[in-house]
């Protein structure tokens, strides 16, 4: 079971092939068997899971059904509180985020019909690109032992591409979710800003969080999207528009939809095997009707830039008392990027905030005036060794991490829906991915053009070997 797609597991279960109670023990033997080396987990709440999975398998049997994902195991980063359960948020203060009330994906997701089987793994505080954590144990890469996840959602994509859990929700500030899913094979969306709540998460920079799912298939990510989707009074920023039925809208074709690759920044300095592998899934998209063609973009560098500076202002404010009382706690590389937002000028701060708005229009007017999504590359390599990601000066980690999160960072800033989808492996047997970006809320035809891709291709499919 824990090989199949969320869908097919929630198919299995209603058609009474399976019972919750199954497929959560086999999630947790899976975990019992491969964490310890994987260090997908922070918490496992093998207790609660069960009792869930019994309260969800009594209501079967009464032909009560909880909703589309009765039964089905699901973990989440472990910045989303929990009542009941610890959250770290990376760090080694077990309790370090509280909220008021459970995170509203989270409860979306139960309402839904899922089972809690825990907390996932994370870099600290949400702030680095590699999985790395020296408290809790990195995050390992399940293609290839001693290489990177990709963070900060490191567990998140662990955990779906090993099979531990059937899907998983991560968070995105400048490419948390897209580039764990890169560096792990499976798929991840970084929904439009507002689209979906962040009440419940902690934040690290309310301008550019997104909270989104992360599963093994473009079709299990709509079916997770539909449920958390949607306008939250507990959060002011989430948005009110409407929430159309994704899984519905996989159906059309994606003939004579406009394409755009990237002629400038995408692709400079990315690895041959990885620009190969992008531009061949362009070719494949463009096999299936679509009008693919090169586009020019406004430069994305400067929302990068705007990115940084609005990041670093927020994330140093949010953990302003951890830096102050307990600094020896935090790592080095996470402390020195603290650090860099406290020295931010107030006037610089506002001044990002203000030209953020105005790239923003731009782009969306000049961009999609002439295509529909964008295709382009998440990470400029295969996923890197662990040492590469945590050894040497830290001034040297803290401009690793920026190269490797910079094809990603400037969707964050531009508030736009990216999703992350697998295009095959490098001659070192790594994932390699491109990510479909499209317009405001539009992330209808952004699951569109992936789904039409894995329909063409199985990449999605592969499994790593790891009993």
């Amino acid at each position: 079971m824990t090989a199949w797609t969320l869908e097919g597991l929630a198919g299995a279960i209603r058609q009474g092939k399976v019972s919750p109670v199954e497929a959560t023990q086999e999630c947790l033997g899976r975990i019992g068997r491969l964490d310890a080396k994987l260090r997908a987990f922070i918490t496992v709440d093998e207790v609660g899971a069960l009792a869930a999975a019994r309260r969800l398998e009594a209501a079967q049997r009464r032909g009560a059904w909880q909703g589309p994902l009765h039964g089905v195991p699901l973990a989440f980063k472990d910045l989303c509180f929990i009542r009941g359960l610890p959250t770290s948020c990376g760090t080694r203060t077990a309790e370090y985020f509280i909220a008021e009330q459970d995170c509203t994906a989270v409860a979306r997701l139960a309402a839904a019909g899922a089972v809690t089987l825990g907390k996932l793994n994370m870099t600290e505080l949400a702030m680095g690109p590699f999985g790395d954590n020296a408290h809790h144990g990195h995050a390992q890469n399940p293609w290839r032992s001693g290489h990177c996840s990709g963070g900060s959602s490191s567990g998140s994509g662990v955990a779906v591409a090993a099979g531990l859990a059937l899907g998983a929700l991560g968070s995105d500030t400048g490419g948390s979710i897209r580039l764990p899913a890169a560096a792990c094979g499976i798929v991840g969306l970084k929904p439009t800003y507002g689209r979906v709540s962040r009440a419940g998460a902690m934040p690290l920079s309310w301008s550019n969080d997104h909270v989104g799912p992360m599963a093994r298939t473009v079709r299990d990510c709509a079916l997770l999207l539909q449920a958390v989707a949607g306008r939250d009074p507990l959060d002011a920023t989430s948005s009110a528009q409407p929430v159309p039925d994704y899984r519905a809208s996989l159906r059309a074709s994606i003939t004579g939809l406009r394409v755009g690759v990237p002629e400038n920044f995408f692709f400079q300095g990315v690895h041959p095997e990885m620009e190969a592998a992008v531009r061949k899934a362009a070719e494949v998209i463009a096999g299936l009707g679509a009008q693919v063609s090169e586009i020019r973009l406004p430069d994305p560098q400067s929302m990068s830039d705007v990115c940084n500076i609005v990041s670093r202002s927020e994330g140093s404010t949010i953990h302003a008392r951890l830096l102050r009382e307990r600094p020896h706690e935090v790592q080095p590389v996470v402390r020195a990027r603290l650090e860099l937002g406290m020295q931010m000028p107030a006037y610089d701060y506002l001044q990002a905030l203000r030209l953020r708005a105005r790239l923003t229009r731009a782009f969306i007017a000049e961009v999609f005036a002439t295509v529909d999504v964008l295709v382009a590359p998440i990470i400029p390599e295969p996923a890197p060794s662990l040492a590469h990601a945590t050894e040497g000066p830290v001034h040297e980690l803290v401009a690793r991490q920026g190269r490797f999160s910079r094809l990603t960072r400037p969707f964050n800033g531009l508030g736009l829906p990216a999703l992350s989808v697998p295009c095959g492996f490098s001659s070192a047997g790594l994932p390699l991915a491109f990510q479909v970006v499209g317009r405001p809320f539009d992330e209808e035809t952004v699951l569109r053009v992936g789904d039409a891709y894995q329909q063409a291709t199985d990449w999605h499919t592969r499994r790593p070997l790891l009993d």
